[in-house]
């Protein structure tokens, strides 16, 4: 843990650049900087490496040096359709999870180690796999989710370590689809609960021992009578209640003060609340818990009472900076709001200031919107978040065809309206004329999973977001229709349209793939550099291209799941754009340095590692099944790596 306290620091990286191995470092510690041991590579989620071989001055020189292919695997729970695994690489060895296995891996070749075939039920996570390291009882373990099961694996064997849980099992008792974090001996988990009924299995974070998979603790995300926050759902409103629930891919920790940060989506039913009136915590929430504990020590409430979607999924980054002089302790969350909210990770106030502002309110029967909203006085929204009839794309923009789409669109949705942030759905009588709400951001966001990285020597903090909107209404349930998300069959669910062509009734990137072009004016994605020093924009540029528009209109955008890195070398890495490309960027500039064209889109988060061969290596798994009719291979999903002309021992590519 000293190690990656240290690296979080930034005192390490600046060890790497002078002397790698100088006497004031040891082998332990430069072995630690080539490593990315954990989903977001430290504690702090910060996705910074200190290793600098790979630098602006020859990142376009990377070539492939090896893949290796994991299969297709159907029904993965997947927002993208195909894997969004982000590998982890420890004490020489990497660790992925394919369609059906865990395997280990050489990290310079791609070479098979070992192989565990996933068994019984529940699906093999998609998204990663955790290290512990063991102590004098135990041997170093993987560990990793299917479902409701939480599965050790002995590192060097690959065989279930039967000294965790009941012979390498334990019962979560609800399913989560990530890995756990790993705070020393703990092991903390979120919860992937059902969107489709607003009762069922509760979204609670919970912890492990490590050692033996015993329960050690379990935080209500819900507040049960005489919790702080229960008071905040009206009636019985909390009781069974599903949503509120951490299904994001990682939690962060401060491992000096030993707190972890865990941060939740909104209630069910989605769109309507009428069953729910209160501000619902801790809906929406980013909350600080004592990680031996499971006590809570504060929160922060992104969204009252949800009527958007508005989750907050990704794991906030910790960084320390140096604000009028003094250091402070920043968390940096982001959310599908398409806001980032900077708050002291200590006290959980806000560093540059959150007023609570009047927003919209809803006109559907027994709806109760929250009059205000807390909307951060810095950063600026990291997305579009209103809509105007005269944002909407010509074919000066795009083509006359997408145009044309577009116009037939908003035609058939039988007029847009738009109030500005956090506009509600509105309500359509039976029989009523149709009328719609366009709302921006749409309820895949903003800002989804992927996150951010952060340079704490830079002080930036970099973000992907995107412009994509949904289209919807509320509506009264026919009579006598089952009961889909309230409790008194008053209200019917939002009828959603996509903002952009493909399916028009899918609300994810999976269903509008690379067809997928948003309706309104370009730029519809972006990559953006925050100052965490002063709260404003470093530098924002336009994240992906459209290979079928003429030269000089390509650089639209595009819809992007996934999230960035940085190192050390001044360089910010991303894929998931649904263009089939990984990029890198000057991390104080935003000038593009690199691009390469992938078999698949890749919407997951890339790593990198230094080999025992002292090559530098970058990975990025390539999996995104970007359209319904994708055209990709059966098979093309793999972990694709790079590295340095030269550097790397080719091999051939992985099975």
């Amino acid at each position: 843990m000293l190690i990656l306290k240290r690296m979080h620091c930034g005192a390490l990286a600046l060890w790497i650049i002078a002397a790698p191995f100088a006497f004031s470092q040891t082998k332990q510690e430069a072995d630690a900087a080539g490593q990315w041991p954990m989903f977001n590579r430290d504690l702090g989620s910060t996705r910074y490496s200190p290793l600098t071989q790979i630098n602006t001055k020859n990142v376009a020189q990377l070539n492939r040096a090896w893949s290796f292919k994991i299969g297709t695997q159907k029904n993965s729970g997947s927002i993208t359709g195909g894997s969004e695994v982000t590998p982890i690489v420890v004490q020489g060895v990497m660790y992925v999870p394919t369609a059906t296995a865990i395997v280990a891996l050489e990290p310079e070749t791609g070479k098979q180690l070992w192989s565990y075939e996933s068994t019984g039920a529940g699906n093999l996570s998609r998204r990663g796999v955790a290290y512990w390291p063991g102590d004098a009882n135990n041997p170093p373990r993987i560990l990793f989710t299917m479902g409701r099961r939480l599965i050790g694996l002995n590192a060097k064997s690959g065989k279930l370590d039967p000294g965790f849980g009941d012979e390498g099992e334990v019962n979560m008792g609800v399913p989560y689809d990530s890995p756990p974090i790993v705070y020393k001996n703990v092991l903390v988990v979120g919860a992937n609960t059902g969107e489709s009924t607003p009762t069922g299995e509760a979204g609670n974070t919970r912890a492990f021992d490590a050692r033996t998979g015993a329960k050690k603790w379990d935080f209500h995300s819900v507040p049960l009578p005489g919790e702080p926050g229960h008071e905040t759902w009206e009636g019985d409103s909390w009781k069974d209640r599903s949503g509120v629930n951490n299904w994001g891919f990682s939690l962060s920790v401060d491992a000096e003060r030993g707190i972890v940060y865990t941060t939740f989506g909104g209630p069910n039913t989605n769109y309507w609340g009428g069953d729910r009136h209160g501000d619902n915590l801790y809906a929406n929430s980013v909350v600080a818990i004592d990680a031996e504990t499971g006590k809570m020590k504060w929160h922060f409430q992104a969204v009252h009472h949800d009527i958007w979607d508005y989750d907050l999924p990704p794991a906030p980054a910790l960084l320390d900076v140096v604000i009028n002089g003094k250091k402070v302790p920043l968390l940096v969350q982001t959310a599908k709001t398409g806001w980032m909210y900077i708050l002291d990770r200590v006290t959980g106030k806000p560093v540059f200031g959150i007023e609570e502002k009047p927003t919209p309110q809803s006109k559907t029967p027994g709806e109760q919107s929250s009059p205000t909203q807390p909307i951060p006085v810095k950063p600026p929204a990291l997305s579009r978040n209103s809509y105007k009839p005269e944002d909407i794309v010509t074919a000066a923009e795009t083509s006359e065809e997408h145009a044309k789409f577009c116009r037939a669109l908003a035609e058939r949705s039988g007029g847009l309206s738009n109030e500005g942030p956090y506009t509600p759905y509105m309500f359509r009588d039976a029989g009523a004329p149709p009328k719609s709400t366009i709302l921006f951001p749409g309820s895949i966001g903003g800002v989804n999973w992927g996150g951010v990285a952060a340079d704490p020597k830079l002080g930036y903090v970099f973000v992907n977001s995107m412009d994509e909107a949904s289209i919807g209404w509320i509506e009264k349930k026919p009579a006598g229709s089952a009961t889909q998300y309230d409790r008194n069959s008053i209200v019917g669910p939002t009828s959603r349209f996509q903002w952009a062509e493909g399916n028009p009734r899918s609300g994810n990137i999976q269903g509008a793939g690379e067809h997928g072009w948003p309706c309104q004016k370009p730029p519809w994605g972006r990559l953006i550099a925050v100052n965490a020093k002063t709260g404003d924009f470093a530098w924002s540029v336009p994240l992906g291209v459209t290979d079928e528009l003429p030269e000089g209109k390509r650089n639209t955008g595009r819809l992007n799941m996934g999230g960035p890195m940085a190192t050390a070398g001044g360089l910010v890495f991303i894929a998931a754009t649904n263009d089939h490309r990984f990029r890198a960027f000057d991390s104080r500039t935003g000038k593009q340095l690199w691009e390469t064209k992938l078999d698949m889109s890749a919407h997951a988060i890339p790593i990198t590692y230094q080999g025992k061969n002292g090559t530098q290596y970058v990975a990025i798994m390539a999996g995104g099944a970007s359209a319904i009719d994708d055209p990709s291979p059966p098979g093309a999903e793999a972990l694709v790596v790079y590295a340095l002309p030269g550097k790397a021992e080719k091999s051939s590519p992985g099975k």
